[in-house]
């Protein structure tokens, strides 16, 4: 079975998926930066649909960035000194940054350096889908998941 084959993947790379509604989703930590008093962290968050009548994966992924900590909200928003930012972009629907998650990692990749390979989670849930004779459909937006 399709969900059982994801559920075998998703643990094998230590990623809590969890379903509510008949969406799945699964979330990690990206990559994570820290100075002195800062911390910015970038999710990978992916979640997708098992629509059984159509035999179809509906599948969508995102990052996301949050950050807290003391700042004197320069250019970097890494730089320690007066005043205190917590901040969170979402780069999916409603939010400022758009795009493919390549797009978004190219942007995000400029500032920091990734400790987990989220495109693997793409290849491998097309792979499970095709091998089990299911269309995948990959969207950049969660409606009509």
């Amino acid at each position: 079975m399709v969900i059982d084959e994801i559920k075998t993947i998703v643990e094998s790379m230590g990623v809590k998926l969890e379903e509510k509604n008949g969406v799945y989703t699964l979330k990690t930590v990206a990559a994570e930066r820290k100075a002195f008093l800062s911390t910015k962290k970038l999710e990978y968050i992916a979640k997708f649909r098992l629509d059984e009548g159509n035999k179809t994966l509906k599948f969508t992924e995102m990052l996301k960035e949050s950050g807290s900590g003391l700042s004197m909200g320069g250019v970097d928003d890494m730089t320690p000194g007066m005043g205190f930012k917590v901040q969170t972009f979402k780069t999916g629907l409603g939010g400022p940054r758009e795009g493919t998650i390549e797009e978004q990692s190219t942007l995000f990749g400029k500032q920091y350096q990734y400790k987990f390979d989220f495109k693997t989670i793409r290849e491998k849930f097309k792979s499970v889908a095709e091998n089990n004779g299911w269309e995948f459909k990959y969207q950049i937006t969660e409606v009509g998941l």
